[in-house]
């Protein structure tokens, strides 16, 4: 159960966020999406009936354990290209994936939840700035119309972030150097990451820059591409090798 106060809820003027989170998780069935079974209120709270997380908060564990192994991320990274899959087929941007909205179910089984900043966009193509700085994407960085491939990005993020334990583009000297280093998409990989891995996460490119005559090293992702439509499809994602190589048949990320 999970309870909202009215009060917090109008003084933070998100009314219609909460709204939208019920009407939308309410009606998702995934075994990796958290269930909304149903809610209620009275005078001054909103109760949510949400499905029971045994494990709880995915962002605690991460934070145990300072990041995850590479078996363990990558089940994880699995059963999320797994889910956003599903909720893209519904026309459903989930728009704030980061480790603080995944939950973990009696299994240890993934589970995306707070759909707090989701919209339901058939026509596929918004310009509202919303989420977290540190897994914002260049497009929403830039002010420019966003699609469900802001999800693709979010979950590169995500992957470095569980191999590594820390966001990318995370600059501490504030957030313009971070805007400004998700633009360029200034992506290091530490040399402790597997070839396997780092191939899903990046790849390097080399081009002609044609205005000045030089050739440049250009480090670009397959999820993380500053083009959205560069970007690798979430079915190619489970089926690579990295993914491949840890999958397991009875669904455990032990």
């Amino acid at each position: 159960m999970k309870t909202l106060y009215k009060s917090e809820i109008v003084q933070s003027k998100v009314e219609k966020q909460i709204r939208r989170e019920i009407e939308i998780q309410q009606n998702l069935r995934h075994p990796h999406v958290l269930r909304l079974y149903g809610y209620f209120h009275d005078e001054k709270r909103i109760f949510l009936m949400l499905e029971f997380a045994g494990k709880g908060e995915l962002y605690k564990q991460l934070t145990k354990h300072g990041c995850f192994t590479e078996k363990r991320s990558s089940r994880y990274v699995d059963q999320m290209a797994d889910a956003l899959s599903y909720l893209h087929s519904k026309h459903v941007i989930h728009r704030d994936i980061k480790p603080e909205n995944l939950l973990l179910g009696i299994n240890g089984e993934l589970k995306i939840g707070d759909f707090g900043w989701s919209v339901h966009a058939p026509g596929n193509r918004r310009k509202t700035l919303c989420g977290t700085l540190d897994y914002l994407p260049p497009e929403m960085v830039e002010g420019k119309e966003h699609s469900e491939k802001v999800d693709y990005w979010a979950l590169g993020v995500l992957t470095y972030e569980f191999i590594c334990g820390a966001p990318p583009f995370e600059d501490l000297s504030g957030y313009n150097a971070t805007y400004k280093r998700i633009a360029r998409v200034d992506l290091k990989i530490p040399p402790k990451v597997s070839p396997e891995a780092r191939d899903l996460i990046t790849k390097v490119l080399i081009s002609l820059s044609v205005g000045h005559g030089s050739w440049l090293l250009i480090l670009c992702s397959q999820l993380l591409q500053y083009d959205p439509e560069k970007r690798i499809a979430l079915s190619e994602v489970r089926k690579h090798p990295w993914i491949i190589k840890y999958r397991s048949k009875s669904g455990s990320t032990s």
